[in-house]
Parts: C-alpha cells; structure tokens; sequence
C-alpha cells in the first residue's frame, strides 16, 4: 500500500513493511524547508504508530539526497524575531531526534549531493548506503553559519576528529572518505543501490523485532556511560529481562532446532524499493 502525507515528503509502504520516506523537492536538491521539517517529522511519526511498518529507508528524490537547509528560506530568517528563529531551529532539531530515535531500525539510501542538514540525516539513520558518485560536505561555515543541530549526529557517526576538519573546512569529500570515517557503511555502485538496500532489509527482518528495538535503546546508553557499576548494572538488567521474552524464547528454540524463527518468512528478500529508480533519475 502507498500513503502520503505531503507533496515535499512522500510515504510509500509495501506489502512487507518496508516504509520509504522520499524527500521530494528535486527542483532545489530536496533542500528543507519549513514545510518540508515538518512533512518529515509527520511522516516519521506516522511510521513509528504503525505496526505494520518493520523498517524504514530514507531516499531523495531527483538528483540528489539533500542539499540541507534551503538557501532562500535562511535569508528570510534575517528580518525573524529572536523567537521566531529558535522556534524554527526547535522544529528542525526535532526532525532530526525523530529520525535517531525511532524505534524501527532506519536505512539511509544515499546518492548524489549530501550538503549540511543532508550529512545530518545520513547520520542520524542506523545504517547508511552510498552510491559511489555520492558527494558530501559540511558546507555551513561557507555561507557563515555553523552545524549546530546535526553536531550531536554527526559527532557521533564520524568522531571529534574528523568533525574538526571538515566542519571547520567545509571541504567535499567523497564516497570513499565518508566510509572511511564512518558516515556511511557501505558504498556501491548506483545500479546496486535497490539491491543492496533490499539486503539489509532482509537481514534486519531475520532478526527479532523487539531485540532491535532493544538494541537501538541500548547503543546510545552504553556509549555514553562511563564503565563502571553503573553500566554494569544496566546492561545485566536489559540482558536478564530480555532472555525470559517470547521473542527470546522463540529464537533460542528455532536455533535449537534449526529452523527460523517466527518472525521470519521463507525465502524473503526485503521486498523492492517503490520508485527508487525513478528518484535517483538524472
């Protein structure tokens, strides 16, 4: 079935649960505006109430993934109130929580242009996937602004140290380096794009969906603790608790008798990604 919730975002769920949120302003290089923040934000929302969706990719239609904040709408914002600016970047900063926090594992399908809010929210996916063509750069201290609500995400994916060099440089940088420092995971060739997406459906969907959820809970706690009683405690707690699920239950027992689990359909391969030749169009 096919769903969607704004002309800038579009929302396509098949029949196996893969949910593909499309940013949809090609004409600009799917650069966010407010509408669009918001479209976002709806349609990540809407995916996180609905049971039927197992995972989500994010994909960007035209030539290329985002271009990060519109250009035009950052100059309006000159002649804002205070207010009316930091409720705008309130918006925006949220957009981006939703997206680390969803409780269904995210799938970044990456091709062309990557600018500023665009790295933002490769980062902020699970998982990201680039075409070898892809570009990427931190281009906000070109026009004299700063990276402020994408930091947390792409601190977290590429490290300090390369935040230093390419915040501070604006420099572009291409597929092959964003693997290397760890924006992305895996770089392929545009035409492997579908299917090499469709794998990584098809491996999350072999694990338990509550120990994905789980796990997505888990990171951010154990990276950001301190090793020690605390975190010991903690992490003794989830494991415990967990083991005695049905989930937990059901996999220890399929493994056992060398079957799948329930969770998984015979032969599924993930599903196709609706449209996604069309997006990536030239």
């Amino acid at each position: 079935m096919s769903k969607t919730t704004s002309t800038r975002v579009l929302i396509t769920i098949d029949d196996r649960g893969n949910a593909t949120l499309t940013l949809n302003r090609p004409d600009v290089h799917n650069a966010f505006d407010p509408e669009m923040v918001r479209a976002l934000t709806e349609a990540l929302n809407q995916v996180a109430r609905d049971k039927a969706v197992r995972a989500v990719v994010i994909a960007g239609a035209g030539k290329s993934f985002c271009a990060g904040a519109d250009i035009a709408h950052m100059r309006q914002s000159a002649h804002f109130t205070k207010k009316q600016n930091f409720d705008g970047a309130s918006e925006s900063a949220r957009m981006f929580h939703a997206l680390y926090s969803l409780k269904k594992p995210t799938v970044a399908a990456v091709h062309g242009a990557v600018r500023g809010g665009g790295c933002g929210i490769v980062a902020a996916c699970d998982i990201a996937i680039a075409t070898r063509s892809a570009t990427f750069r931190l281009s906000e201290v070109k026009i004299g602004v700063i990276p402020a609500m994408i930091s947390p995400y792409v601190i977290g994916a590429i490290g300090e140290r390369q935040s230093r060099r390419y915040m501070l440089s604006g420099e572009e940088f291409d597929a092959t380096e964003a693997r290397r420092i760890g924006l992305v995971h895996e770089v392929v060739e545009e035409s492997a794009l579908d299917a090499r997406v469709n794998a990584m459906l098809a491996q999350l969907y072999s694990s338990g969906p509550n120990a994905v959820q789980a796990i997505k809970q888990l990171i951010p706690k154990s990276a950001h603790s301190l090793i020690g009683p605390g975190i010991v405690n903690t992490t003794a707690k989830r494991i415990a608790e967990i083991r005695a699920t049905p989930e937990a239950q059901e996999g220890l027992s399929a493994f056992l008798e060398k079957r799948k689990p329930s969770w998984t359909e015979p032969g599924q391969t993930g599903g196709a990604m609706p449209g996604n030749k069309r997006k990536r169009q030239r």
